[in-house]
Order: C-alpha cells, then sequence, then structure tokens
C-alpha cells in the first residue's frame, strides 16, 4: 500500500521559512541532492559528474524511494516530506525543510527522476525540462530514487556564463562530497569525475572516515580525540596535532547536529586554543562534531543553510576551546593546571654554616672616565683584563672570544698587514647596517657595459656580495638572486615545453590527500613542461624525475605546496599558473651559493633576467649605495 509523505505547506508556515535563493553553481545541486538522498536513510549514494557538473550530475541512492505521487510532488513549490507545522522547524532532525530545492534546480535543467519504493515492483519516471512538466510513467528501475540533471542553465546563458572553470566547478562539488560524507560516516559513499572513480568511501566509523576522505598516512598518524559531554552540549571529533597544521584551511569542518555550518566566532575558539603552538601562517586541521537540543539553534537563517544561530553562542565558545586545549594538553602539548596540587612550597630553614662567602666586586680604584689621556691609552683597545681569570688578551683575541668568529678575520687598524685597500674578508654577523635618513638608498642594480665574468666582487658568508659597478657599490643576497634566475628558466621551459629532468635512483612517494591528488592531475602537464617525471596512483604520486636545478630533498614540500595554492586559487589563466608554479618552485630549489665560481655564475645569470631587482614575490634581491650617497654619509 502506497504512503504519500510529501505534502504542500499551508502559506503561513511557507511564509516563515527564510526564502531560498536559486541554484548558484552545480555544487548546489550536488548538495541538495545528497542531502535528500540522506534523509531518504540511504546506505550507500553515488555521485557523477561530467565537465564539472555543467553537462550531467547524477545522484543514486538506495533509500525509501517515493510513490509516484510524491514524485509528482516533490516538483511543486514548498512541497516537503521534513515538516508539517510551523513548530517543526524548531525541531529539526533533517537536512532540508523548505521544499525549493527541485523546483529551483528543474527549472535551470533538464531533470529525470526514477525512483522505486521497496515494497513496489514498478518505479516511476519523471522528465521536466526548464521548470516544464513532460511525462510520468511507470518504470523498471533498482529501489531507492536516481536524479539526473543535464545541462545546467542551459535556459538561461548568462548564468552559465558565470561558471568558472571545469577544474574549479569540479574542486566545488568535490567540496560539497566531503561536507556530507564526512558526517555520515555510517553510509557508504561514491564520487565519479566523468565516470572514472575518484573516491570510494565504505561505511565505518568516524576517524577511519575522516582518515579514508582526506587521505594520506599523515593525517591517521595526527589526529586526537576530542570529547566532551556538558549539560549544553556535546563535543566530539578530532583535532590535528600542532605539527601538522597547514597553509591553508581545507580542513576544518565544524557540524552541529550532522548539519555542517560556517561560524568565524567558534572557529577563532580552535584557533585560541592552538595560539603560540602553530606558525602564525598557518591553520589546525580540526573535524567537530557538536550535538545540542534543536530548540537552542536556529538554521534558519540562511537559504544555503550553513549558517546557524545559537541561544548561547559565549557558552559554546568557552566549552569548544576548553574542549580542544584539553586535547591538546593531554597530550603535552599545553601545559595543564591541576587545580587539585598542593599548592605550599617547601622552604627549608637557614643554618648558620658559614660555608659562604660575600664575592669581592672588581673594580679599578684608580679609574678616572673624565681622563682623556687615560682613556685614550693602549690599553683601552690593546689589552683587555680578563674579569675570570684576571689574564690580559689582545683586541683581536678579545673579539673572537666575545663574537665567536676567527681572529684572522678582524683587522687591527695599527696593524701593518692590513690590506692596501684597508679592510679584509669579514663575517656577516659582525656587520652592522648602516642606517639611512630621510632620502632613500637606490633599490635598482643597472649592470654597466663591463663583462660580468670578470668582474671584481666581496663575499660574506654564503648569502651575501658586494660588487662595484658605475652606479656605485652593489649589495647582493645571492639566494634571491639564485631564485629569480630559476623563476625565469622555470617559465621559458614551461613555455617553450622543452626541459631537462633528472632522474631520481628511487623513485620518491608522496602521500597526497583526494584533494592534492585531484589538483595534481590538474597542473601535471606544466610541472613535466618544467622536468618533473611522476605518475599519479589512489593517494599518492610516485615522482621518477625532477628538474636539475630543484634540490631532491625539498619535492615533497613543492608537490604539497604547489597542490595547496591550486586548491586556493583554482584554475587560472595560463600564464599566470605558469608564474605561480615557477615562483614556488624557484622558491624551493634556491640555496645557498658556494665558491667564487658559483657566485661568478649566478652574478652573470642575474645579470640576464629579465628582471633582476626583485624576487617573484616582490622582495628586493640588491641594494645599490651611489657613490654620491657614500659620500654624503661620511661628509654630512
Amino acid at each position: 500500500m502506497e504512503v504519500d509523505r510529501i505534502s504542500i505547506l499551508p502559506d503561513r508556515v511557507a511564509n516563515q521559512i527564510a526564502a531560498g535563493e536559486v541554484v548558484e553553481r552545480p555544487a548546489s545541486v550536488v548538495k541538495e541532492l545528497m542531502e535528500n538522498a540522506v534523509d531518504a536513510g540511504s546506505r550507500s549514494i553515488t555521485v557523477n559528474y561530467r565537465d564539472g557538473g555543467k553537462t550531467l550530475i547524477q545522484v543514486a541512492d538506495d533509500g525509501c524511494g517515493m510513490s509516484e505521487t510524491d514524485a509528482r510532488m516533490a516538483f511543486e513549490r514548498h512541497a516537503t516530506s521534513k515538516i508539517r507545522a510551523l513548530e517543526d522547524i524548531y525541531h529539526l532532525a533533517s537536512f532540508g525543510f523548505r521544499g525549493e530545492a527541485l523546483p529551483s534546480i528543474a527549472s535551470i535543467a533538464e531533470v529525470e527522476l526514477r525512483t522505486r519504493m521497496h515494497d513496489q515492483d514498478l518505479g516511476t519516471q519523471i522528465i521536466i525540462h526548464g521548470g516544464r512538466f513532460l511525462s510520468q510513467e511507470p518504470v523498471q528501475t533498482p529501489f531507492g530514487t536516481q536524479f539526473l540533471i543535464k545541462n545546467l542553465f542551459y535556459n538561461t546563458p548568462a548564468r552559465r556564463n558565470f561558471l568558472k572553470e571545469t577544474s574549479t566547478e569540479s574542486k566545488r562539488i568535490r567540496d560539497e562530497f566531503l561536507r556530507v560524507a564526512l558526517c555520515n560516516p555510517d553510509i557508504s559513499f561514491s564520487l565519479y569525475d566523468n565516470d572514472v572513480p575518484i573516491a570510494n568511501l565504505p561505511a565505518t566509523h568516524l576517524r577511519q572516515r575522516i582518515v579514508s576522505a582526506i587521505g594520506g598516512k599523515k593525517i591517521a598518524q595526527n589526529l586526537l580525540e576530542v570529547s566532551v559531554d556538558t549539560s549544553l552540549v556535546r563535543i566530539e571529533g578530532f583535532v590535528g596535532q600542532p605539527t601538522y597544521a597547514k597553509k591553508n584551511n581545507s580542513e576544518q569542518y565544524l557540524y552541529v547536529n550532522g548539519r555542517y555550518f560556517r561560524s568565524n566566532y567558534l572557529r577563532k575558539a580552535i584557533l585560541q586554543a592552538y595560539e603560540k603552538l602553530i606558525a602564525p601562517e598557518t591553520q589546525p586541521s580540526y573535524f567537530l562534531y557538536l550535538t545540542i537540543d534543536p530548540e537552542r539553534i536556529d538554521v534558519n537563517v540562511h537559504p544555503q543553510k550553513t549558517e546557524v544561530k545559537f541561544e548561547d553562542e559565549s557558552a559554546i565558545w568557552q566549552f569548544i576551546n576548553a574542549a580542544v586545549r584539553e586535547t591538546l594538553g593531554k597530550q603535552g602539548v599545553v601545559p595543564l593546571m591541576d587545580f587539585d596540587m598542593d599548592r605550599s612550597i617547601d622552604i627549608p630553614v637557614y643554618r648558620d654554616t658559614g660555608n659562604f662567602r660575600i664575592p669581592d666586586p672588581d673594580y679599578r680604584p684608580d679609574f678616572n672616565p673624565f681622563n682623556e689621556e687615560a682613556a685614550s691609552s693602549s690599553r683601552t683597545y690593546h689589552e683587555f683584563e680578563s674579569v675570570s681569570h684576571g689574564s690580559k688578551q689582545s683586541a683581536p683575541q678579545y673579539w673572537e672570544r666575545l663574537y665567536e668568529i676567527p681572529t684572522e678575520k678582524i683587522i687591527d687598524p695599527h696593524s701593518s698587514h692590513s690590506s692596501p685597500d684597508g679592510f679584509d674578508e669579514f663575517d656577516s654577523s659582525v656587520k652592522e647596517f648602516i642606517e639611512g635618513e630621510d632620502e632613500p638608498v637606490q633599490n635598482r642594480l643597472e649592470w654597466d657595459g663591463e663583462n660580468t665574468a670578470h668582474r671584481d666582487f666581496v663575499s660574506f658568508g654564503e648569502r651575501y656580495c658586494a660588487v662595484r659597478t658605475e652606479n656605485g657599490l652593489v649589495l647582493i643576497d645571492l639566494r634571491r638572486a639564485r631564485e629569480q634566475v630559476l623563476y625565469e628558466q622555470y617559465l621559458r621551459m614551461m613555455h617553450n615545453g622543452s626541459s631537462a629532468s633528472q632522474q631520481l635512483l628511487f623513485p620518491e612517494h608522496i602521500d597526497l590527500s583526494n584533494e592534492e591528488a585531484a589538483a595534481l592531475k590538474e597542473i601535471l602537464p606544466e610541472l613535466e613542461a618544467a622536468g618533473f617525471e611522476a605518475t599519479i596512483e589512489e593517494n599518492h604520486a610516485v615522482v621518477s624525475g625532477i628538474p636539475g636545478t630543484l634540490a631532491a630533498g625539498s619535492l615533497e614540500k613543492t608537490i604539497h605546496e604547489l597542490t595547496n595554492t591550486f586548491l586556493e586559487t583554482g584554475k587560472l589563466p595560463v600564464r599566470q599558473q605558469q608564474e605561480r608554479m615557477a615562483a614556488i618552485m624557484a622558491r624551493n630549489g634556491a640555496c645557498g651559493i658556494t665558491g667564487e665560481e658559483g657566485i661568478r655564475q649566478t652574478l652573470n645569470e642575474l645579470s640576464e633576467c629579465d628582471n633582476c631587482n626583485y624576487t617573484p614575490n616582490g622582495k628586493p634581491i640588491s641594494i645599490c649605495i651611489t657613490d654620491e650617497e657614500l659620500h654624503r654619509r661620511f661628509n654630512p
């Protein structure tokens, strides 16, 4: 016997519901259909999309299905099985309740619905194009529900033109897929991109679902369990170790009563718990699930239902902050205060044993600071009295002990062994920068016509060198110079499609999350043009070749930075995409320059760069101090 579940809400109830907004993008469709499948009691949900969801979105489940009447009624505005009266809005136990999703989707796409209830032999098929009902007829179909959404926005070309690149829309679909999958570990989920499987999540417990959905071995080793139960809220889930903090917030999920939501206010409660434990530019990972009385929250705030209003928001903030701090404290990351410990301090009793003496003050009774002759005596420079040992040391020995630098690098102005120019090589640790005045120092390097291969320079360690040019004295950051040289080399290789690859003796396996693996597939052609040789498997990449200029030790960091940057920005125009990738590889490939020949080669390559003054991220490579500037400083 068929039981009709869907009915149209009375006007009094429909008017109290936050007005729904139109479907913005394919990910909106995936979100609504997946939530409906969960509400239908499904144990298995499959999602497939093509061209970023623009040409096809297919969602199939094994839920309760719909009767013929319910299937037809589901496309009416404010038709829902989730609520019946106004009071039901404040006791929601389902994702959907407005009855607006299917009518909105049907109005801007070609929709085909196939559904069958468990106790029926035949199901029903409904076809609607652009909001116009075409047909309904019996059909042989598995129990559950299947939605096929074709040619999204085909009748609203202006809105279709606002869609992003296929890769960007695909990423948004994957984001929505993960949000639903992470709060329903007891349901199996499958995701296909252009009929190619990219995620298969069997039913399991929460921890395994997080590891399977996010992917990679690292997250499994860095999850810390959170479990706090109070009279107001129960907080469960996991947070990441501080050492696992990432440069983006892609692994931050908050749920309340099984519903994903965003809250900058509550997010700060978590970030504050990590304060001083992670670098300022990094973000912690967290997967927190709140369970609270439905009457104490309002989800009827925003049409997308990602904003939730809490009746006791300040108290919730305190509970979340305390729960995360307690979890970190149990791991020895944050010291916990034990209020039950004995506060008394054991102070020893004083006993006059005579085993101590007052230290003798070390001073010179004949010292007179106003005696200029004494102040300028040779003792002030050539001899220093050691306070600890009472011995005498020469000036170079004294400075060597004070700065811990080699004696031969100290210049004695009274020595006859000084160089003709009045200075020898010195260490950068004792170099002081001359503070400038109001006038800015020239900050552009312009090579003159002299061949740089024969140019004289003075190096300061592995990082800096000084060069004399027609413009004046130029101080160069060799690491940044190398970064700019590599940047332009990588750009040329990606543009020309020709590169030199260095084969690794043993291929390196790099663990990736599902998101990172998908991102790496998108940027792999550009990476291959720059000299990478890699294959991508389910949750890791196998790299067998790298650019000859990239340090092997920085390979994993480079790959993660490239993929995470792509996930943050999405698909960019080709030239802009290549520039960002080249900048990341150059930054990780640049290192200290050693040896006279290496420095000279770097200077030669820098002189041939299109831009020899700034790195790709705008940091100065050189500082040029003109002759006029030097003269002005020495002759104020």
